[in-house]
C-alpha cells in the first residue's frame, strides 16, 4: 500500500526511515526535500541512495489534494478550491503583500459552529482534514508559486483561518503547525502562524501547552446576549471564561497581545453602545482589535455596515487607547474574502440530511 508522506508527522518520518533500516538524518533529509523544497519526485532527491530512492518510489508519494480550480483576483489574491474526496472540498487563499504573502488555510470540510454570518457555517461540517491536507495547502501553495515562476512569492505567513474551527480539529492542527514551524520543514517562526478560534476554551488552554502560536479569536460581538446569537458556541463557552482563557494563554503565547476578530455588521453589532461595551469587555486583556467589513453572500440576512459607521466604530476604540485595524477586503471578486470560503460547494452535510428527516 503506498503511503502518502505529506500524512507524517516528524516522529513519523524518524520511524519510517528506521523501519528502512536508514539513520535518524534521513528523516531530516526527506523533510527537507519535501517540505523545505516541495519536491514530490524522488528521482530529485539526489543526496539519498539510488537504493532508498527505488524504496520510497515503490511505496510513497506526495500527494497533495487534488486542485478543483484556480483562481486569481484582480488584487492579486489567489484561491484553490480543492478536493478531499467524498464530495468534500476545501479552499486555501494566497494573499500576497509588499512585505509578507499569507496563506489562509482550511482545517475542517465544512464547520459545524454554525456563526450566522458566515458563509462556510451554512455549509454544515462534513469531517476534519487530516495532517497531509492540512498541511498540503502549504505544501501545494508554495510548489504551484515556483512552478508558476513566484519563488520569491513564497508563503512567509499562514494563518488557520479557512474552512472550519482548528481547535475541534486539534491533534491534526497541532500536527501540521509543528511543522510549519520545524526548521527541517518550513521554518517560519510562531510569530508568523495565527490560530483563529471561535473561542473553545479548554483546547485553547491545550495548545498553549503543545504548541503556542499567535492566536485570533473570533468575538464579534460585546456582549453574552448578542454573541449568543452570532457565535453559538458561546453558549457553552460564555465571554467572561473566553477573556480568562486569553489572559491565560498570553502567558505562554509569542506575542503578548491576542487579537480580537470582530465582524461589523449593519444595525447589529456597530453601535456606539456597542463600541463602548467591547471597551469594558476586552481593556483587562492585552490585545488588538480587527474590524472586519461584512462579506455578504445569498440569503445570509446580514449587511455590512457602512463605512462612516465602521469610521466611528474604530475612533471610539482609539480614543480609549485600543489599537485597531480595520482589515482590507481581498479577493472578494472570486469569493475568497473572509467568510465566503466555498459558499458554492455543494452542501452534501449530515446537518442537511437532518433536516430533511425532520421535515419529511
Amino acid at each position: 500500500m503506498t503511503v502518502n508522506l505529506l500524512e507524517f508527522e516528524k516522529q513519523r518520518f524518524v520511524q519510517f526511515c528506521a523501519e528502512l533500516g536508514e539513520k535518524p538524518f534521513r528523516a531530516r533529509q526527506l523533510m527537507r526535500w519535501i517540505h523545505q523544497s516541495g519536491v514530490g519526485d524522488f528521482d530529485a532527491m539526489t543526496d539519498m541512495a539510488k537504493s532508498l530512492r527505488s524504496v520510497l518510489k515503490r511505496d510513497c508519494e506526495v500527494l497533495p489534494p487534488k486542485v478543483i480550480s484556480d483562481h486569481t483576483a484582480g488584487d492579486g489574491t489567489r484561491k484553490w478550491l480543492l478536493d478531499v474526496n467524498a464530495g468534500n472540498a476545501i479552499e486555501a487563499v494566497f494573499i500576497p503583500e509588499r512585505t509578507r504573502s499569507t496563506l489562509c488555510i482550511s482545517s475542517q470540510a465544512g464547520c459545524a459552529l454554525e456563526c450566522s454570518f458566515c458563509s462556510t457555517g451554512r455549509q454544515g461540517f462534513n469531517r476534519n482534514l487530516t495532517l497531509g491536507e492540512i498541511i498540503g495547502q502549504l505544501w501545494l501553495a508554495n510548489h504551484s508559486l515556483a512552478a508558476d515562476g513566484e519563488d520569491a512569492r513564497r508563503v512567509t505567513n499562514v494563518v488557520m483561518m479557512g474552512m472550519g474551527e482548528p481547535l475541534a480539529n486539534f491533534d491534526n492542527v497541532v500536527a501540521a503547525m509543528q511543522l510549519m514551524l520545524d526548521d527541517n520543514a518550513y521554518g517560519l517562526s510562531r510569530r508568523r502562524v495565527t490560530l483563529s478560534t471561535s473561542g473553545l476554551v479548554p483546547q485553547m488552554d491545550r495548545l498553549g501547552d503543545a504548541c503556542p502560536v499567535a492566536l485570533a479569536v473570533s468575538l464579534h460581538a460585546p456582549n453574552d446576549e448578542l454573541r449568543n446569537q452570532l457565535v453559538p458556541i458561546n453558549r457553552k463557552y460564555p465571554l467572561k471564561e473566553l477573556m480568562a482563557a486569553c489572559l491565560r494563554y498570553i502567558e505562554k503565547a509569542p506575542r503578548d497581545f491576542v487579537t480580537f476578530e470582530y465582524v461589523m455588521l449593519d444595525g447589529v453589532n456597530d453601535s456606539v453602545a456597542n463600541a463602548r461595551e467591547l471597551i469594558r469587555l476586552v481593556s483587562p486583556v492585552p490585545c488588538k482589535i480587527n474590524l472586519i467589513p461584512f462579506n455578504p453572500f445569498p440569503n445570509s440576512g446580514y449587511t455590512r455596515s457602512s463605512v462612516p459607521a465602521i469610521e466611528r466604530f474604530k475612533e471610539i476604540l482609539i480614543t480609549a487607547g485600543l489599537i485597531v485595524t480595520v482589515r482590507r477586503t481581498r479577493g472578494d471578486d472570486i469569493d475568497a474574502a473572509c467568510g465566503q470560503l466555498a459558499g458554492r460547494v455543494q452542501d452534501k452535510t449530515r446537518r442537511r440530511e437532518r433536516r430533511i428527516a425532520e421535515t419529511g
